[in-house]
């Protein structure tokens, strides 16, 4: 059970990175960190190599990313509000933060799908908002690649570093990854018990 993602990701290769790092930008089953990370492992173990493991995953960031830019700039906010309303508890999104993000992102422009790949939080969610404001397509993907495939690598290396530098790491990772779902989980099923829409709170 303690390897179980890490041999998940391995017999997946490539091909599952890319589904892995799509689907977590859409909505997250396991965070980049961990991905990435255990790509890393298997680069240090001679499984994968890393420029491949890389764009592939890069790619498959951008594609999330992609889905949450079309929703905003096919359907806006006319057919956006009423769908967040109705299943933002499930989605964990509400329009306050949508319209917060919007406002950051008129304010600051494509700066932010660059830098915001480094933050865990806000790394997906500013796709919608640039969706929302029609900006051009190809700078939002040449954007979110570039930051997407700095920050990448930066987690490949730390796989590779700590694959070759901790003992037994597949048991340690194993155990981290395990944590980290339960984390995860635990805070989703919390957001979605908690989540009240801003006009049922009075705010």
């Amino acid at each position: 059970m303690n390897s179980f993602v890490i041999d998940a990701i391995a017999r997946g290769g490539y091909l599952g990175i890319f589904v892995l790092m799509a689907l977590e930008n859409i909505f997250p089953p396991l965070p980049s960190e961990v991905i990435m990370g255990m790509g890393g492992h298997l680069v240090e173990q001679g499984q994968m190599a890393f420029w491949p493991l890389l764009i592939v995953g890069t790619i498959g960031t951008t594609a999330g990313n992609y889905f949450w830019y079309w929703i905003g700039a096919k359907w806006g906010y006319r057919w956006l509000e009423p769908f967040v309303n109705r299943w933002g508890r499930w989605l964990t999104v509400d329009m306050d933060e949508v319209d917060r993000a919007s406002r950051l992102f008129r304010r600051y422009g494509e700066v932010i799908v660059f830098f915001f790949r480094f933050f865990p939080l806000m790394r997906t969610m500013i796709s919608l908002p640039a969706g929302l404001a029609q900006m051009n397509v190809w700078r939002f993907l040449l954007f979110t690649f570039a930051g997407s495939a700095i920050w990448n690598a930066a987690l490949i290396l730390a796989g590779k570093w700590a694959s070759g530098s901790l003992e037994n790491f597949e048991q340690y990772a194993g155990y981290a990854v395990l944590a980290m779902l339960g984390v995860a989980f635990v805070a989703y099923i919390y957001r979605v018990i908690t989540w009240r829409p801003k006009d049922c709170t009075g705010e």
